[in-house]
């Protein structure tokens, strides 16, 4: 039988009994205490059975603690099979599915598991199931994430220029106005709600596909609304067609909800009623275009989107007098909620005035 292994000498018996002590691994306590049994000279049976272990397994802790000293008696997790893929073939996955799908190269939209795991099979050779690569591209930070809808003609300069010239369009404005006036920025748009109607997310069992009913007839009406989101307040219309007289209607609508001896900077989407050479605009508001193709800059449509998520979509209306009638309490609804609006509306880049 070969002789027993010494124990390093840069600690004692009471040294192990503290590090028992302080650890919060219950394995690594319970083989510095067996190991602390051999420093005061007791034998390997009685550490073994401390430790509640052979002979054996003394034996390997003894080596453990000698190459490591308290660290190496912590339990390892086992290192599993080696990756399929390499750190070169990892970080080119996460390129392509940052780039995504070339329809015409690859033949879809969009990437789906078994896409991916065909792709990596094509270019390197190695097959993974679904699972496995969904796993992957987790690890490799990505996350199944609803698209932002954004214009195809879109020019981002023109965007991040606007957000640049905003604040000093609007003290431009200012300057125009009576000493002590205040400025207040509006927003405002157009949405259409119909008997065609959205079909918000809903929570589900896994593996289930919910249903709703779904109307096929085509009435509607529009919802003509502004919000001043640093106030909290709104002026909203319901409205059969979208025109300059329904624009003129909603634009003295806004007049009476600006603040007596304010002025109102009212930025706007350049529809065709928001230009017409026929539209009135009061004398306490001033029309500030937003650039072509730039949804995203107007804060109304997160009102759209929010009130078609938790008001207005998943709804049968029954006629166009419903259909007002539902807009109106919707609207009614989110106005008196003010940081509701201050909540979606609030653009710091539009009130660096």
């Amino acid at each position: 039988m070969s002789a027993a292994v010494a124990l390093r000498e840069d600690f004692n018996a009471d040294d192990l009994r503290r590090l028992a002590k302080a650890s919060r691994d219950a394995g690594q306590s319970r083989r510095l205490l067996a190991l602390a049994e051999i420093y005061e000279g007791g034998s390997r049976t009685d550490a073994a059975r401390i430790g509640v272990v052979g002979l054996q397994t003394v034996r390997d802790w003894v080596l453990a603690f000698n190459a490591a000293g308290p660290a190496g008696l912590i339990n390892r997790k086992a290192p599993g099979n080696p990756a399929k893929l390499s750190d070169a073939q990892r970080q080119a996955l996460a390129q392509i599915v940052e780039s995504g799908p070339d329809p015409d190269r690859h033949g879809v939209v969009r990437w789906r598991l078994k896409d991916l795991a065909a792709w990596i099979y094509a270019s390197f050779g190695v097959s993974l199931d679904e699972s496995t690569v969904g796993r992957t591209v987790k690890q490799l930070g990505f996350r199944k994430l609803s698209a932002r809808p954004r214009h195809h003609e879109q020019d981002p300069a023109a965007l991040a220029a606007f957000k640049k010239t905003c604040p000093p369009k609007v003290r431009a404005i200012r300057t125009r106005l009576p000493a002590g006036a205040a400025i207040e920025v509006w927003w405002s748009d157009e949405a259409r709600v119909g008997q065609k109607n959205t079909l918000p997310r809903r929570w589900a069992r896994r593996g289930s596909r919910p249903s709703a009913p779904k109307d096929q007839r085509t009435a509607h009406a529009y919802i003509f609304g502004a919000i001043c989101p640093e106030k909290g307040k709104g002026a909203g219309l319901i409205m059969p067609r979208c025109d300059t007289a329904a624009m003129n209607e909603h634009l003295r609508e806004i007049s009476c909800s600006v603040e007596e001896g304010a002025h109102a900077v009212l930025i706007l989407d350049g529809a065709g009623w928001h230009v017409a050479h026929d539209l009135v605009v009061p004398a306490n508001i001033t029309l500030l275009p937003l650039p072509a193709c730039a949804p995203e800059l107007n804060p109304v449509e997160n009102v759209w989107q929010f009130l078609r998520d938790n008001w207005l979509g998943d709804r049968v209306f029954s006629s166009y007098e419903d259909i007002v009638e539902q807009c109106c309490q919707v609207w009614n609804r989110f106005i008196d909620q003010p940081w509701k609006i201050m909540s979606i509306g609030l653009r710091d880049w539009a009130y660096q005035l």
